[in-house]
């Protein structure tokens, strides 16, 4: 369990900040252990106590996060990384997945043929050259040379005629139970057991929190909101000019400092509109 630590405005909390790189540190650790070019790779899910740790401790801090809206934002990236980066980690061993059971299937058919073109050669088929070097592009040369053995064996049994048998027969078992293929596949498939663990825990605590918007991209939104509110007030500006570009009467000019456009640039500026008095038009003749 995590505990977070509540701390006041300007203060830094020490014990967060050891918090926060032990977790990036475990996210780390996590990642080396599902890279497939590491010495050190998880075996198997449900034994590995230290793997299922890591994960737990990731997913604690994650979900209980005190204020998510100021979630780390590095511990976030590399959370999401790591994410990412078992999906596609996952996606990789499914398509190994498929180019083995391929070639399993392709080493029973070849045991299959193989059976075949023993049987021929023991019972002295008339074809039998014809079925073996059938098989010279699909097996090694010692298997080929093993079945020309015993095809040419007739009354006399030479001394290599029983290694001949047993070695065309270890060929056939081997495709058989394709066991390399099996390992092989039952390795992979213990990685993809991890990598969905990651997905299912990983990924589900990171739909609480927000994504956190990075520092230069506040910036720019700070910037581009000054831009547009000068724009704003520029437009302003102008549009008042054009209304009362014309000789104003002392009678309406109280309105028009009175007036919205004139309040929303002392508002918008915060500075104070001087407004000159046109002159009076001359004479002493009231206007009518």
């Amino acid at each position: 369990m995590l505990f977070f630590k509540k701390q006041k405005p300007g203060i830094v909390n020490v014990k967060m900040i050891i918090t926060e790189e032990k977790i990036l540190s475990n996210i780390d650790k996590v990642q080396k252990l599902i890279n497939p070019n590491s010495k050190k790779q998880i075996v198997q899910l449900e034994e590995d106590a230290y793997f299922k740790d890591l994960i737990d401790s990731i997913k604690v801090y994650l979900v209980e996060y005190p204020n998510k809206k100021n979630f780390p934002e590095m511990v976030y990236v590399e959370a999401h990384k790591l994410v990412e980066y078992a999906t596609n980690q996952f996606e990789e061993n499914t398509k190994q997945i498929e180019v083995l059971i391929r070639q399993r299937e392709n080493n029973i058919n070849a045991a299959n043929e193989l059976k075949m073109v023993l049987e021929a050669v023991e019972n002295k088929e008339k074809d039998w050259k014809n079925k073996v070097r059938g098989l010279e592009e699909l097996f090694s040369e010692d298997i080929i040379e093993a079945l020309t053995i015993i095809g040419k064996t007739k009354n006399k049994i030479p001394e290599n005629y029983d290694d001949a048998v047993k070695l065309v027969n270890a060929r056939i078992n081997n495709l058989e139970t394709n066991l390399h293929i099996e390992i092989d596949m039952e390795r992979i498939e213990d990685r993809s057991k991890a990598l969905s663990y990651i997905g299912i825990e990983i990924a589900e605590a990171l739909r609480g929190i927000p994504t956190p918007v990075s520092r230069e991209a506040e910036k720019e939104a700070k910037v581009n909101d000054i831009v547009e509110e000068q724009s704003i007030i520029e437009e302003e500006q102008k549009q008042y000019m054009e209304e009362t570009r014309f000789e104003v009467k002392p009678s309406l000019w109280e309105r028009i400092k009175q007036s919205k456009i004139v309040q929303a640039i002392k508002r918008l500026t915060k500075i104070r509109i001087v407004l000159d008095v046109p002159a009076l038009p001359e004479g002493t003749q009231k206007n009518e």
